[in-house]
């Protein structure tokens, strides 16, 4: 088991943090989430382009890196420390279910689209999330009631069906019978749409018992995706409350001074090194493991999710009344944590298939 970061995924941290620090600074991400797109498109091209994200566990002869898993966790953990709007993570989940789905036209044509950054994909449902689509043969009806970043995808990748009835359908989101409405979301960085289905053609990129199998997996790797977002998340809030405690005066002393500050800066910290490990064990497992991956995703949506939502929460809180004002970062956090802590079901569910898988 390897827990401790390469030289080549240290040097990626370091590119793609430099890059949203200049690109992307939290000043411009409530710009750009607060704006008519929700993220800034000129930046997202940049991000594919310049590091190649969207691309980076796509297979080299589609376009992509052909990275592996601990590869892609090092980057999203920046993207989800700068709060990164737009649909990256998204099309993550898409790539990873194209990947693991056994060939089909759909994949080949997809993969090197999103490689290049010019193909924005999402998926659902996923386990966990609400939504129930019929198929027949390639036309499929039904309606997703909260689609991540569904009004923004070119290509959305439908789960039809269940158990050895599941299929996977590519379907272009301007196509006809196709609806996406624009949703309200907790988090303004992450924009969520219903789309509903009415007789609209998919395109089949997989089915029966494999593709139940490949689902399945696929699931699981992208919990360790979300699970390294998390990450991210809660390293930043904890380095933001830090930094204020150093800063902030009362009854002239700093706020960090005081026992009771440094007792919850402390639990915090402890939910950090723990969310680390879990994380950097469930990236292994998926590229080194695959036995384990199934428990040490489990592990990491119920331990991660909850942890990063109490350490937004406590920092918010920390922050005083100054962290609950609409001007200050402190609520982007807390309301990514929540969302993200919610976006394959609430942690009891992962704890649930974690005890089932152990015993």
């Amino acid at each position: 088991m390897k827990l401790v970061l390469s030289a080549e995924q240290r040097e990626l941290r370091t590119a793609v943090r430099g890059f949203l620090g200049t690109a992307s600074p939290l000043s411009k991400v409530r710009e750009d989430a607060e704006g008519p797109d929700g993220y800034d498109r000129a930046v997202y091209r940049r991000l594919n382009g310049e590091l190649g994200l969207a691309g980076l566990i796509v297979p080299e002869e589609y376009g992509g890196a052909g990275a592996g898993h601990a590869d892609l966790a090092v980057a999203l953990e920046e993207t989800g420390a700068a709060l990164l709007p737009g649909p990256l993570l998204a099309t993550v989940f898409a790539t990873i279910v194209l990947t693991e789905l056994p060939e089909g036209g759909a994949v080949k044509e997809l993969l090197p689209g999103i490689a290049s950054g010019t193909t924005v994909a999402t998926v659902a449902p996923f386990p966990g999330q609400p939504g129930a689509v019929t198929a027949s043969g390639d036309t499929l009806s039904g309606e997703l009631p909260a689609v991540p970043n569904g009004a923004d995808a070119d290509v959305i990748l439908v789960v039809a069906g269940t158990g050895d009835q599941v299929t996977v359908h590519a379907v272009e989101a301007g196509a006809q019978g196709v609806g996406r409405t624009p949703l309200t979301t907790l988090d303004l960085t992450r924009r969520q749409a219903r789309v509903t289905l009415d007789h609209a053609h998919g395109r089949l990129a997989g089915g029966g018992e494999a593709a139940g199998r490949a689902l399945a997996r696929a699931f699981d790797l992208a919990s360790v995706a979300l699970a390294a977002e998390q990450l991210g998340v809660l390293r930043a809030g904890l380095d933001a409350i830090v930094a204020y405690s150093r800063i902030r005066m009362a009854f002239g002393r700093q706020i960090g001074s005081y026992q009771a500050v440094k007792h919850k800066l402390a639990d915090m910290h402890c939910k950090l090194e723990q969310a680390d490990a879990i994380v950097r064990y469930a990236a292994w497992a998926a590229d080194e493991s695959p036995a384990e991956l199934a428990e040490a995703a489990a592990l990491a949506q119920a331990y991660v999710g909850r942890a990063c939502f109490e350490v937004a929460r406590g920092q918010l809180l920390l922050h005083g009344g100054i962290g609950f004002t609409w001007e200050h970062d402190a609520h982007l956090y807390y309301k990514r944590a929540k969302s993200d802590e919610v976006l394959f079901g609430p942690s009891r569910t992962h704890r649930t298939r974690l005890a089932d898988l152990v015993i």
